[in-house]
This record gives C-alpha cells, sequence and structure tokens, in this order.
C-alpha cells in the first residue's frame, strides 16, 4: 500500500477522521488519507484510526468498515460511557476518560474548564480505532502524534495502548497541583476575606472533586484489568508500564481525597469563623441596646403627655437631666467592660 510521508500528521481534513497512522514498527510512522485507511491490511503494519464520535461518517465506518461486532459497535458510539474495559476475542474495547483541552488553532491551547471526556478505543494486535466528540480536544494523543513523528513513538499495538493510558493519566498531574493551590489560597481567605466568596469557591471545589473521583476510581479499575489480560499483543514490558501507570493513578486518587477531606475541614472552619463573627455582632448590638437603655427609660419617663412631671418650670431641669444621662451612660459602659461584653 502506498503511504505518504508527511512533516506532521494533521488532522481535521477529512470528514469524521481527525487522523490516521500507520505505524513503522520502529517508533515513527505514515500518515493516511481515509482511502488508504480502507485499503490498508492488516499485513502492512499497524494502523491507527483517530475519529470523531459524533461525526456521521465516523458512526458509517464503525458500522460498516469496521468489521467490528454489532454490541462492540454501538459501545464504541455510545454517548454516556464510564471507564471500562471489555476483552472481545483477541482485541479490548476500551473507554477511558482525559483531561479536556481547546484549541482553537492548530498548534495553540488554551486551558478549559476542567472536564475528563471519553475516548473510545479498540485496540488489538493489528490497529487502534480511537474516537472522541468533535468538540473535545486531548492533548494525550497530540503528544503521542509528535512522538511519532520524531520516530520516538510507539511500535506496536501494546506500545500505543500503554502510551495512551501513560498521556492520559499524566495530564491529571496539573489539573490536582491547581486544586491544591487553590485549597492553599482558600485557606489564607478564610480569615480575612470575603465569608461569600470562599463558600462559593469551596463549594465548586468540593464538587470538581467529587466529579473527578468518579471516574478517577473506575479508571483505576478498567488499567488494572487491562495490565492483567492474556492479549497476545500486550508483552510484559507493556504490561510494566501499565502497572506504574496504574499506581500513578491510585496517588492521584489519594491525593484527590486527600484534598476533598481538606476541603471538608475549611468548610467547618468557615461555619465556625461565620458563627463567631455572628456572636461578636450580637453581642455589639446587645451592649448598645445596653447604652442606650438609660436614655431611652429617661426619654420615656419626661416625654409623657400628663400632667405633674418634675421640672417642667425649672431651668435648671434639663441640665439635670442630661447630666444624669451621662453618669448612668457611664456607669453601663463601665459594667460592660468589666463583664468583658466590649
Amino acid at each position: 500500500m502506498e503511504t505518504v510521508n508527511a512533516p506532521m500528521a494533521s488532522y481535521g481534513i477529512e470528514p469524521g477522521l481527525r487522523f490516521a497512522l500507520l505505524l513503522d514498527g520502529k517508533g515513527g510512522c505514515c500518515q493516511l488519507d481515509m482511502a488508504q485507511s480502507r485499503a490498508w491490511k492488516p499485513g502492512d503494519g499497524v494502523l491507527w484510526l483517530h475519529l470523531e464520535r459524533d461525526h456521521p461518517a465516523a458512526a458509517d465506518w464503525v458500522h460498516t468498515r469496521g468489521d467490528f461486532d454489532p454490541v462492540v459497535a454501538d459501545a464504541l458510539l455510545e454517548e454516556e460511557t464510564r471507564p471500562r474495559v471489555e476483552p472481545v476475542d483477541d482485541g479490548l474495547l476500551i473507554i477511558l476518560r482525559g483531561v479536556c483541552a481547546t484549541s482553537p488553532e492548530e498548534g495553540e491551547e488554551k486551558p478549559a474548564d476542567i472536564d475528563l471526556v471519553p475516548l473510545h478505543l479498540w485496540v488489538d494486535g493489528d490497529r487502534v480505532i480511537s474516537l472522541r466528540d468533535k468538540g473535545h480536544y486531548v492533548t494525550a494523543l497530540r503528544d503521542i502524534r509528535k512522538a511519532l513523528h520524531k520516530g520516538k513513538g510507539p511500535s506496536h499495538s501494546g506500545d500505543l495502548l500503554a502510551m495512551i493510558g501513560d498521556k492520559l493519566v499524566r495530564d491529571l498531574e496539573p489539573v490536582l497541583d491547581a486544586m491544591d493551590e487553590e485549597v492553599d489560597e482558600l485557606d489564607d481567605l478564610i480569615f480575612q476575606g470575603d465569608a461569600g466568596e470562599v463558600r462559593e469557591r469551596l463549594k465548586l471545589l468540593r464538587r470538581r472533586a467529587v466529579q473527578l473521583r468518579r471516574y478517577l476510581a473506575p479508571q483505576r479499575d478498567a488499567l488494572n484489568r487491562m495490565e492483567h489480560d492474556d492479549a497476545p499483543w500486550l508483552n510484559e514490558r507493556d504490561k510494566l508500564r501499565l502497572r506504574e501507570v496504574i499506581d500513578k493513578l491510585m496517588r492521584f486518587i489519594e491525593y484527590l481525597d486527600a484534598i476533598r477531606d481538606r476541603t471538608g475541614i475549611l468548610h467547618d472552619d468557615l461555619s465556625t469563623v461565620i458563627g463567631e463573627r455572628i456572636a461578636h455582632n450580637s453581642n455589639r448590638l446587645a451592649a448598645l441596646a445596653a447604652l442606650l437603655l438609660p436614655p431611652s427609660v429617661v426619654a420615656g419617663l419626661f416625654g409623657m403627655n400628663v400632667g405633674g412631671i418634675p421640672g417642667v418650670d425649672k431651668g435648671w431641669a434639663f441640665a439635670t437631666i442630661v447630666g444624669f444621662v451621662t453618669v448612668t451612660s457611664i456607669v453601663t459602659l463601665w459594667v460592660l467592660k468589666r463583664i468583658n461584653w466590649l
């Protein structure tokens, strides 16, 4: 089969096809178009075909050209999925989750909100078929394509699968580091920042931790099942690399649990701080009411519209009342300080 050497595997040129690569078994690859990928035969080398799961052309290829069992084809195109691995004959149906980023232009990446997007895979000894949604961008696959371009990529399907798992887990580390830094920042803001802002950020952080763990735990089980599979195209080196990926993922899950626990502690601290602020303000209001109580009583007594109020015809009466109110207020202030209300 005639192939074309490309300086870099381009993608998105044909409907539904992100890229098609033919591994040369030495760490390099050749780029194929859709017609060449249809002409591919197992003896030509390992084929890596990356499709857009939600594109009709990709769905048509999976059902009519992929030579899959109908159950496998439906699973590859399924929309709502969780990480899992299912052995079928000599191949593996694999669904993993990777960190999603956006790339408005080739070679330019802009981080998006943290989101784990599904990557659907069919892997056997002769080919690797991967699918992801059109609006998603998984940097792990881009890095593998760059390694293949440099001649330092995977040499066979098991090697490619292990590298995909490794890169997907690698991209989780900066996400968890950013979450840990945000926890440290919120720890400082609790006692000096706006309580409403801190509460909202804590809520989002805890929700993000729960969401990430929801997919990372089954992804660990999926990778573990891959590592113990007896597929002939998975050699001992591939399984060793998968074991290292599983170990790293387990550490990340523990790290995520620690972040979740810390946010719970911070939430309790925030509730305590808010309670102390409310109690302090209540004490201030009570002290103010106590200070205003004597003047209010005197003003109420002398403000009654009845006869017999003393001093109504005396010029010195007003000064006497003002003096009395002043003295009682000072005494009240002294008493409040003695009982530590102020």
